[in-house]
């Protein structure tokens, strides 16, 4: 049933409802090949259909009982005990939603969410920061990326960070059924693995988007080889200098801002939310013009690194961007690229408000990826439907009165 959070605009509510279940009637089908057992297709499709459900909690009991099932045996054993692989399911999803949101333009946002738990034993737990909390608590960190176009926006890649505290302690490893081969990873390192798999697979996308996390310069370089335009937050302490330009620039990002003139701040919007334009005020310094065959011998034309910088009109906080762009890209075009970002904020939330993607009950390591791909599913579907629901809106036509009845 559609959630009323989830409505679609446009098409009839009969039109809408013939697309909802030709929808999941096709991922059903596409999830089959994953199953050996025809029973255990049976569970994961019961799985879904608990995910798409009205139930505010999608605890395993909850699942059941609205499959049908006396327990949450089935359910669970989908996460647990079966027998498949969630990359491959990934790998589903991801070309499932691209068959709907491809776009040439498109922006590949990489962001991270958190997962409050209680105790030891869940996979990645540990006393860390997570922007869910806005503090440091006991929780799991995924790190998310979400392609964003012009017809929607969906998860399309996933991964689970494990703390040093886990990939250091080899019988805590093995407890949470983590393969043998994972080595500890930063953030930035496990957003670089899922571009390349983007990039392997031949998503098309121009940008990468991300905040201050993951704007450090081994992913920029990837990027510029990748020939992918980017707007990366850093932080006020980074470091800019221009080199080439009229204008000279050095310092930090915060202290070159007290040699900017009232001229440079343009105010723009950034996209629209929900209480209308997210605008704030921009300033956009060119710091130099590079070949792109500087970075990739296969690649050609000039680039141009830059520094963007984002006031808010009411407190005048301040936040900094690395980008990379092919020269003469308009400031606005770099705006817009950032407020891409919004696109997987609100997507965390309706995930796990719609969808269930924090109520997880398992522990280890493939019921926490086979968890977030069954949910990652069920919200492409969602951003799918929304997509082909307003496309067969019927277009107005201006009715034509008889011609005996004209005056």
């Amino acid at each position: 049933m559609i959630r009323r959070s989830w409505a679609m605009a446009g098409a009839s509510i009969e039109t809408t409802m013939e697309i909802w279940a030709s929808s999941l009637r096709d991922v059903k089908a596409r999830m089959r090949p994953l199953f050996g057992q025809e029973r255990v297709a049976a569970s994961a499709n019961s799985f879904l259909d608990g995910l798409l459900g009205e139930e505010r909690r999608k605890t395993g009991w909850m699942r059941a009982e609205a499959a049908g099932d006396p327990g949450p045996w089935r359910q669970q054993a989908i996460l647990g005990r079966g027998r498949w692989d969630a990359d491959d399911l990934r790998d589903i999803v991801r070309t499932y939603a691209l068959e709907t949101l491809a776009d040439t333009d498109a922006v590949l946002v990489i962001d991270e969410t958190g997962f409050l738990k209680q105790g030891k034993a869940s996979c990645g737990v540990g006393r860390q920061y997570t922007g869910s909390a806005g503090k440091i608590t006991n929780c799991q960190i995924g790190v998310f990326a979400s392609y964003v176009s012009r017809h929607g926006h969906a998860f399309i890649d996933r991964a689970l960070y494990l703390p040093k505290s886990w990939t250091d302690d080899p019988t805590r490893m093995a407890a949470a059924a983590v393969p043998a081969e994972t080595a500890f990873a930063t953030k930035p390192a496990l957003a670089r693995a899922m571009i390349d798999r983007a990039i392997a697979a031949e998503v098309p996308f121009a940008w990468v988007a991300a905040d201050s996390v993951y704007g450090v310069g081994a992913l920029e370089t990837a990027l510029r080889r990748a020939g992918k335009g980017y707007v990366l937050g850093v932080t006020s302490q980074h470091a800019v200098a221009s080199w080439g330009k009229e204008r000279l620039v050095a310092g930090t990002a915060v202290g070159v801002v007290q040699d900017l003139s009232p001229s440079d701040w343009t105010r723009l919007s950034a996209g629209e939310g929900t209480k209308g334009a997210r605008l704030h005020d921009w300033a956009y310094l060119e710091l130099a013009d590079l070949d792109a065959a500087d970075y990739d011998a296969a690649r050609a034309g000039v680039w141009t690194r830059g520094l963007l910088i984002r006031r808010n009109i009411a407190d005048g906080d301040l936040a900094f961007f690395s980008t990379w762009c092919p020269a003469g890209t308009p400031v606005q075009t770099l705006v817009r690229v950032e407020g891409h970002r919004w696109a997987i904020e609100d997507s965390f939330e309706a995930a796990k408000n719609e969808l269930g993607l924090d109520h997880n009950e398992t522990r280890s390591w493939h019921g926490w990826h086979r968890h977030v791909s069954l949910v990652m599913l069920a919200f492409a579907m969602m951003a799918s439907i929304r997509c082909r629901a307003n496309a067969a809106t019927p277009q107005k036509t201006q009715m034509r009165m008889p011609r005996s009845n004209r005056r």
